[in-house]
């Protein structure tokens, strides 16, 4: 392998058709065609054109020549197979450096509609494929780390469920990138992400001020390049974070125009619809987020937030069932941990609801699960307000926390 083989650099090989049906043959190169476009819409992802890949079709597979001929660190092979009614597709990311294989994954689908299930499983894959090569990439040794190298590190950080430590890490790791290279756009953009993702989780001493930092940075970002997912996406966090939600939706709009896989992306767009009176967006917006990444590092997030939507409508049962999908998804959460703490007190189980409020008590930053009063002047409800006074609060004061 050349060593200017780019880091985050990959050839999608045209998927076999193993089914010696004509038909399938469209479908396979119709996965191979939507892999690389999706692929190559992910911030510093570089993709082989599917023309040039496509002179790979047919022959024998060795992934070391490919990666010395295509200049790509990265090789992913697959294969379409059927069966009756069932359309089986297999996927394998191979390091084109060692012929490692580092991931497969194996999608089952329904042929009754190819083109819905092939949307399906090329969204999935891209998702998979992001976070399996940041992984990889962060972990190969490296004599002098540049910003690139900082920047990968610190988004696998990320890869881990969020805690204080994990935030404050990844934080340090883009502050490096941004020291070798200020004018990164990529730097700024995760740094402002990481600072905002803190101060939104409660898991920063100083909140306001990262706020205040990631908003310069994030419009630093855009102005220098504004049709890139990522400096949106950090603009849309700014948004978030300073309770700004109805221009923070365009953000996410636009995110999701550019890059049409990006989660996060699909699950804070619906909880701003939420926030902002659309109450009926907000679980859909989740579901297709833990479609699209199933085994994302934030997905106690999208889970709360549909418990969190259950809560409100006084479906105690199903939020339950969400909230505890949440807190064991990410167990350093407090605000997952004080939703539960309402929701168990609402059924009337008050030990486990007194349990769950000691440890969101124990997790947070701030004084909030003092009191009613205190919550509900530090954190802004938008237009549900009135249903979180009804269920989460109510919920809250079984639980043991006094109204002042």
């Amino acid at each position: 392998m050349p060593p200017t083989a780019p880091r985050l650099s990959i050839a999608v090989l045209p998927f076999a058709n193993l089914s010696n049906d004509p038909e399938q043959q469209y479908f396979a190169d119709g996965i191979t065609g939507d892999l690389t476009s999706d692929l190559s819409r992910i911030p510093d992802m570089l993709v082989i054109s599917r023309n040039t890949a496509f002179i790979y079709r047919g022959k024998p597979v060795d992934t070391k020549q490919i990666g010395r001929e295509l200049g790509v660190r990265y090789v992913l092979e697959g294969d379409v197979q059927r069966s009756g009614n069932r359309v089986r597709v297999s996927a394998q990311l191979i390091d084109a450096e060692t012929d490692a294989h580092l991931w497969a994954e194996r999608f089952d689908g329904d042929a009754g509609d190819l083109f819905a299930l092939q949307d399906e499983i090329t969204n999935r894959i891209a998702v998979a494929l992001d976070l399996e090569l940041v992984d990889a990439e962060a972990a190969r040794p490296i004599e002098r780390p540049d910003t690139r190298d900082y920047i990968l590190r610190g988004r696998a950080v990320r890869l881990k469920p969020p805690s204080r430590e994990n935030r404050t890490a990844a934080v340090l790791l883009f502050e490096r990138a941004l020291a070798l290279d200020q004018k990164s756009v990529a730097a700024q953009s995760w740094l402002a992400i990481e600072l905002t993702a803190r101060a939104l989780d409660f898991m920063t001493d100083t909140a306001a001020a990262d706020i205040v930092r990631a908003e310069s940075l994030a419009e630093r970002a855009l102005a220098a390049s504004p049709r890139n997912p990522l400096t949106r996406f950090a603009k849309g966090q700014v948004l978030r974070a300073q309770d700004r939600y109805g221009e923070a939706i365009p953000e996410y709009e636009t995110v999701i125009a550019l890059n049409r896989n990006w989660a996060n992306a699909h699950s804070h767009l619906g909880w701003c619809k939420f926030v902002t009176g659309s109450i009926e967006e907000v679980i859909p917006a989740q579901e297709r987020a833990i479609r699209l990444s199933p085994r994302d590092p934030q997905i106690g997030l999208f889970y709360f937030r549909i418990g969190f939507a259950h809560l409100l409508q006084s479906r105690i049962a199903e939020a339950i069932v969400w909230c505890e999908k949440a807190r064991n998804a990410t167990p350093a959460h407090p605000l997952f941990r004080a939703l539960l703490a309402s929701a168990y007190a609402l059924k009337g189980e008050i030990e486990r609801a007194g349990a769950e409020l000691a440890e969101a008590r124990r997790l947070v930053v701030d004084n909030r699960y003092t009191s009613i009063a205190r919550l509900r002047a530090v954190v802004s409800w938008g237009a549900p307000k009135d249903l979180v006074e009804s269920t989460y609060f109510a919920g809250l004061r079984k639980a043991g926390v006094p109204e002042e």
